[in-house]
């Protein structure tokens, strides 16, 4: 079964979803040119190519994205902060390059509703999932680095990220969401969060979402692909609503 997809000389795109999405625009906003066919695939989720006969995935631009990724924070984070020690700077890498920082990214730029995904990742939300949302952030990194090279690419990053550098949160709640949602939650006497999971597909590729429970009261919920993750993205939006809740 194929995908019907037009593209317009403008850039703009009809999808099977009657939704037409602005690539062009999504190139403007990341501040990049990009080969058609590269863009097509960094998009290109697993499910649809499932679905589509077995197409190429943006798997492997994922890897290499996630490359120059680690490598641009990496150095970014040695300039930037000459007197942090080894292990402070992992701390904040590890914030930095997390699924939950790089879905934060996505939702920014808008990159959910350019995806193509297979029908049964559309019903189940797979445009707002911060596993692929993240991913594809990647995935989009590694394909710029193949089309425009690590300097474009490096750039990229920097951009992308400039905005959670600059959050002062980001460094402090976000570097250990779990122990500051517990913190937040004692003084204002909600008792210890408590973690609801689910997971969802093969053994190979699982899903988790965590829910955050406070009180009674289901207050935020977050996605990984591991338990771990999942729980530190719910954790991290929980600090985010009790925060604004202030």
């Amino acid at each position: 079964m194929t995908s019907s997809r037009a593209v317009t000389a403008s850039g703009r795109e009809s999808t099977d979803r009657g939704v037409v999405v602005d690539r062009a625009g999504l190139l403007d906003t990341l501040g990049v040119e990009l080969d058609p066919d590269l863009l097509d695939l960094a998009l290109t989720h697993r499910s649809w190519a499932y679905e589509n006969g077995g197409v190429a995935t943006n798997e492997r631009l994922e890897f290499l994205g996630d490359a120059i990724l680690g490598q641009a924070v990496t150095v970014m984070l040695y300039s930037t902060f000459p007197d942090l020690s080894e292990g402070d700077l992992a701390k904040r890498r590890a914030s930095l390059v997390s699924a939950v920082a790089l879905a934060e990214v996505a939702r920014t730029v808008g990159i959910g509703v350019h995806l193509k995904l297979g029908k049964g990742e559309e019903l189940t939300g797979g445009r707002e999932k911060s596993s692929i949302l993240a991913d594809t952030t990647e995935a989009l990194i590694g394909a710029v680095y193949l089309d425009q090279g690590g300097e474009t690419a490096t750039a990229l990053v920097l951009r992308l990220l400039q905005p959670l550098l600059a959050d002062p949160r980001r460094f402090g709640t976000a570097m250990d969401p779990k122990t500051s949602l517990q913190e937040i939650a004692a003084q204002r006497g909600l008792g210890l969060p408590v973690y609801e999971l689910s997971e969802v597909g093969p053994d190979h590729s699982k899903v988790f979402t965590a829910t955050v429970v406070l009180a009674g009261e289901a207050i935020a919920s977050g996605e990984g692909t591991s338990k771990k993750q999942a729980e530190m993205a719910a954790a991290l939006d929980a600090c985010t609503v009790l925060l604004d809740r202030r």
